[in-house]
């Protein structure tokens, strides 16, 4: 997205990323930068929480309005839970935001990379 902010921002279009991964996104040169400490894939909100999306929109939209120069990062107030346990957790075999069908998703994936990967090294 960084790449592509940039490009849109060299046309004159002003752009504003959304992020969970601020170090990360900072040092890809956004011109203008929403950062929101939620698990990774859920920068513009918690899932189904409308109110939560919706101020975090409008913080890029203030963004977008505000900035007087590129570079700039807006850290959003809003916490996933009451404890943060879910940072510690994240990666860990506890993952606490992975369903047991996505898990299986993930692993059937991951047997069939692994398999690929076997394949082509058997045929060079």
């Amino acid at each position: 997205m960084s790449l592509i902010a940039r490009v849109l921002e060299s046309g004159g279009i002003p752009t504003v990323t959304f992020s969970n991964a601020r170090d990360i996104t900072t040092s890809a040169g956004n011109p203008r930068l929403v950062f929101t400490n939620y698990p990774l894939g859920n920068c513009v909100g918690r899932p189904f929480d409308r109110e939560n999306q919706r101020a975090i929109l409008n913080a890029g939209f203030k963004l977008l309005e505000t900035a007087d120069r590129p570079g700039l990062v807006v850290d959003t107030p809003h916490v996933w839970s009451a404890d943060s346990d879910w940072m510690r957790l994240i990666f860990s075999d506890a993952q606490p935001f992975t369903s047991d069908a996505a898990e299986a998703k993930r692993q059937e994936a991951l047997q069939r990379a692994r398999e690929q990967k076997a394949r082509q090294g058997r045929d060079t």
